[in-house]
């Protein structure tokens, strides 16, 4: 039985809420804690690198207990429950720091609640995922409603970008004295903000959970953690979307981390902000778009593979072209969208067929092991792509060491403050090393990936035939 309208919204309307809450963790805990609370930078990226490490390293931990787990409500809905619970809970708790907290012992509340953060969030972002195989039939199905699950996600996000620092101030004033200082208000504002975020958040997984069931399921024993981890390293295609995720994502994280530098000091300017605004609405817009129509649009043109691979050439050109303008000087707000448009697509692109990609090992993992280990596959999918951002926020920091690019203590724009020297540097960097890594990607995908949509569908009626 095919999933009705109701299911696809009610799921697609858990990840509008999910990722609002990692969007609001992911681009304004820095901000609260640094500029609001004072903590030094140095700090805060310490403690969000080891969080990073230490959170992309528990979620295939995370992947065996969702396996494990058998209950009367299937085996995801439970965890996707408690971990939505409990990560609201920590979120309010991390953008609502007691104002008595100074110095480390603020640090130390940081570090904590930030930690718990994350371990939450994968306890209920794993099983969302990890659902997608064990309630559609597979190819179409399946595939569509991973697009429109991603599309939903970027919503969220975008919703996030558009409206905190827009609601946050409000808030603030909602709820303070009117003599206190801009950044007192701010505090209070983010309090409320995390509150009201964590409300939506909560109630958008109860839908979700109140009207998905599982469809299908294998039962077996549940395998021991070794077990399991050698189920997925025996499965050579999860491997390859894996090794993929991973390249793609931290190519991806390399520019945006350095992004605002670009702006800053090699585009300069008394709106550099502004335009730096401009051009991450314009990127997150064309990521949705990607996502919800070009996605549909060009699958009805092309195999999923072949989309995959004009992903890869959008990207890298795009970059090349970015490059380019770069070393030419070239500072139009305008010009740069050109390449832009074709970085940002290719990563839209990429979000969706990675998902889908990686739902189809699981029934590939099934052929070949006999068994669906769907929750230890996409845990895989939250541990690359958090281990991708660690990795792009330690080159991100050796290359604004190396090239000596700081903010200044009253975040005055100018380019002129980066020697002739420092400024090749950053453009590189932003350009250079996410073209090697696209590269790297498309050579391993061509040479390893086999799952075409032929060989899915060979697959799915063998599949179909033992269960028969």
């Amino acid at each position: 039985m095919r999933l009705s309208f109701r299911e696809k919204a009610a799921y697609g309307l858990g990840a509008v809420g999910k990722d609002m809450v990692y969007m609001l963790s992911a681009s304004y805990i820095l901000y609260y804690y640094q500029d609001l609370l004072g903590i030094k930078g140095a700090v805060m990226g310490a403690i969000m690198m080891a969080a990073r490490v230490f959170d992309a390293f528990n979620d295939p931990i995370m992947g065996v207990v969702v396996a494990k787990t058998k209950t009367k409500w299937g085996k995801f809905r439970p965890w996707l429950m408690i971990g939505t619970i409990t990560n609201a809970v920590i979120l309010w708790l991390v953008f609502s720091a007691p104002p008595a907290l100074t110095g480390a012992g603020l640090a130390a509340y940081a570090a904590v609640f930030y930690i718990l953060w994350g371990v939450t969030y994968t306890m209920m972002d794993i099983p969302y995922w990890s659902m997608i195989p064990a309630f559609t039939e597979g190819g179409k199905e399946r595939e569509g409603l991973t697009a429109m699950a991603r599309s939903c996600a970027g919503v969220g996000s975008a919703l996030i970008t558009v409206i905190t620092m827009l609601v946050v101030p409000v808030l603030g004033q909602m709820f303070n004295r009117i003599d206190v200082e801009m950044s007192a208000i701010e505090r209070t504002g983010f309090s409320y903000f995390a509150l009201i975020i964590a409300v939506i958040f909560v109630i958008f997984i109860t839908i979700t959970c109140l009207s998905i069931k599982e469809k299908s399921s294998v039962d077996m024993e549940s395998p021991s953690i070794g077990a399991m981890f050698k189920a997925l390293v025996t499965n050579d295609q999860a491997m390859t979307v894996v090794i993929t995720i991973v390249l793609v994502n931290a190519s991806l994280y390399i520019t945006s981390n350095l992004l605002i530098y670009f702006f800053k000091y090699d585009i300069g300017g008394e709106n550099w902000n502004g335009t730096y605004v401009l051009f991450n609405t314009f990127g997150g817009g064309m990521q949705i778009l990607s996502m919800m129509i070009i996605y549909p649009l060009v699958r009805k043109f092309m195999s999923v593979t072949r989309v995959c691979y004009m992903s890869f050439f959008f990207a890298i050109g795009g970059y090349a072209v970015l490059l380019v303008m770069m070393m030419a000087g070239v500072k139009s707000l305008g010009l740069l969208l050109i390449p832009g448009f074709f970085v940002f697509v290719a990563f839209g692109l990429l979000t969706v067929l990675t998902t889908v990609f990686l739902a189809n090992t699981v029934d590939y993992g099934e052929l070949k092991n006999n068994r669906r280990d769907e929750s230890v596959i996409f845990s895989m999918q939250t541990f690359v792509v958090k281990l991708a951002s660690g990795v792009a926020v330690f080159i991100t920091g050796i290359a604004l060491d190396i090239f000596h690019i700081s903010q200044d203590s009253e975040g005055v724009a100018s380019a002129s403050e980066l020697s002739s020297a420092n400024l090749p540097g950053l453009r590189l960097t932003m350009t250079v090393l996410p073209i090697a890594g696209m590269l790297i990607a498309l050579f391993i995908f061509f040479k390893k990936f086999i799952l075409t949509e032929e060989k899915m569908q060979e697959i799915n009626e063998e599949l179909k035939g033992r269960k028969a």
